[in-house]
């Protein structure tokens, strides 16, 4: 999938709060929030979706317009949401705000005892470049549609 499927899919998203932006958009919306947690939250499945969908979902959704994320993990995604984090860092998209780590008791009605689990949280905020890369990032793309319509 390209880049440019997943920003368009990201884009079309709706959050909690907001009219749907297209039908069925919302469907991520329960995924990503759970009931009383803060609204730039993104909770990471290693799963469910792409490396790169969670890495477009921070930028032009959350930081773009709350000026920070908090990125989410349970368990074998934690390795996905450092890699997001390192990803939006390391291209200079944002800075590390707080990392906090736990660990949760998850009821299993299969299990006698309850499951434990590690818990990541890290919070990003945009660094002093973001909106000059966000700027540079969609003129190349203008410029490639323009190509492909040549």
């Amino acid at each position: 999938m390209a880049v440019e499927e997943i920003t368009e899919g990201v884009r079309n998203l709706a959050v909690e709060g907001e009219p749907a932006a297209a039908a069925g958009g919302g469907g991520e919306g329960a995924q990503r929030r759970a009931a009383g947690s803060s609204s730039n939250r993104i909770q990471v499945s290693n799963t469910k979706k792409p490396l790169f969908f969670y890495v477009n979902l921070a930028k032009v959704r959350y930081m773009q317009q709350h000026g920070d994320v908090e990125l989410s993990a349970l368990g074998m995604a934690i390795a996905t949401v450092v890699t997001v984090a390192e990803i939006l860092k390391n291209n200079g998209f944002a800075v590390e705000k707080k990392i906090r780590t736990s660990t949760v008791e998850i009821n299993d009605e299969s299990r006698v005892r309850p499951l434990q689990k590690a818990k990541i949280e890290i919070v990003l905020e945009k660094s002093e470049k973001f909106d000059e890369l966000m700027a540079a990032a969609a003129e190349e793309r203008e410029a490639a549609e323009a190509e492909e319509q040549a």
